[in-house]
């Protein structure tokens, strides 16, 4: 993320003790890792612009993910409390997923296939 300038982060700052009703309620509901543990941040500057809200752990995560596609992997990802709760099947999905997964050749060429299927749990 781009820094923003000195009058950028006093704006913001201002904006931030000012926020409306709206803004309160749904602050009160997305910080602190509310919304599925992921992080937001209120009136942030980006570009020309100051956003309510943002979550730019999101943006980690999809880049995170296009580059482990781009190198052949598949990423499942899964709730904590789902993971908690409904353990069987978040199994059954990952077997299912397994199932589907195309082989690739062995990178040591013996001819043996290998399927590749990093999980990152949420």
């Amino acid at each position: 993320m781009p820094f923003a300038s000195y009058s950028e982060i006093q704006r913001s700052r201002r904006l931030r003790a000012q926020m409306t009703d709206a803004e309160n309620v749904l602050w009160f509901r997305l910080r602190g890792k509310r919304a599925g543990g992921y992080r937001f941040r209120r009136q942030v500057p980006l570009g020309p612009y100051i956003v309510d809200f943002a979550c730019i752990q999101a943006q980690q995560d999809q880049e995170r993910t296009a580059w482990l596609e781009a190198q052949n992997f598949r990423v499942l990802r899964f709730w904590d409390n789902d993971v908690l709760q409904r353990t069987n099947g978040v199994l059954e999905t990952i077997r299912l997923a397994l199932s589907q997964a195309p082989t690739l050749p062995s990178p040591v060429g013996e001819g043996n296939k290998r399927v590749y299927a990093p999980l990152k749990s949420l």
